[in-house]
């Protein structure tokens, strides 16, 4: 059972869908016996640019010092983004480069080209919106985006099982379906995963 959720929301706009989505997911697990934290970060003070690479170290901020120690204190992530380009908002991908760090996220292994996973025992849920139809990020674009997401970032960290919910298109949609949408995603939090 998933008893510390870690909810963060990606899209850098605090009156997007994102953001409704990111509150009825919340409301629907607040009725559970679990602990909830948010990260938003739209709100959050960082820069989203890794200026050296892994070249050089850059300091944390204080925001991004304690959305380690949420990471860390979370069994179950919830990443709530839009996919733009195919891919996450540039500031869940800054996010990312400056949070996910090696010695916090994973370690290469000396002499190897092997790696130990650092956020193992976790697992995460993408409740992605995207205005492309589904039908065609699946076929043509063949979940690109998803894939960096659960792939080359959480699983290579070690978070697993990663599971996948697709919003949209929701440029077209309708007042109901969008209510729909944050039904679904509200059921998903009184359900804990």
């Amino acid at each position: 059972m998933k008893s510390k959720i870690l909810v963060i929301n990606g899209h850098p706009d605090p009156q997007s869908y994102c953001s409704a989505l990111t509150a009825a997911y919340i409301e629907g697990a607040s009725g559970s016996n679990t602990q909830i934290r948010q990260i938003e970060l739209s709100k959050i003070n960082f820069d989203p640019n890794l200026k050296y690479g892994y070249r050089q170290r850059m300091e944390l901020e204080e925001d991004l010092r304690s959305a380690q120690d949420l990471l860390r204190w979370a069994d179950h992530l919830v990443f709530v983004y839009p996919t733009w380009w195919g891919a996450m908002p540039a500031i869940l991908k800054g996010f990312f480069d400056r949070v996910f760090l090696p010695g916090f996220a994973y370690k290469f292994r000396e002499n190897s080209s092997l790696w130990d996973k650092l956020l193992s025992g976790k697992s995460a849920r993408l409740i992605v919106t995207m205005d492309t139809p589904l039908w065609y990020n699946r076929w043509i674009y063949r979940h690109a985006g998803h894939n960096v997401m659960k792939r080359n970032i959480l699983q290579f960290c070690g978070i697993t099982p990663v599971l996948i919910t697709e919003i949209g298109p929701v440029r077209p949609s309708s007042e109901k379906q969008r209510a729909n949408w944050l039904n679904k995603v509200k059921r998903f939090g009184s359900k804990l995963k």
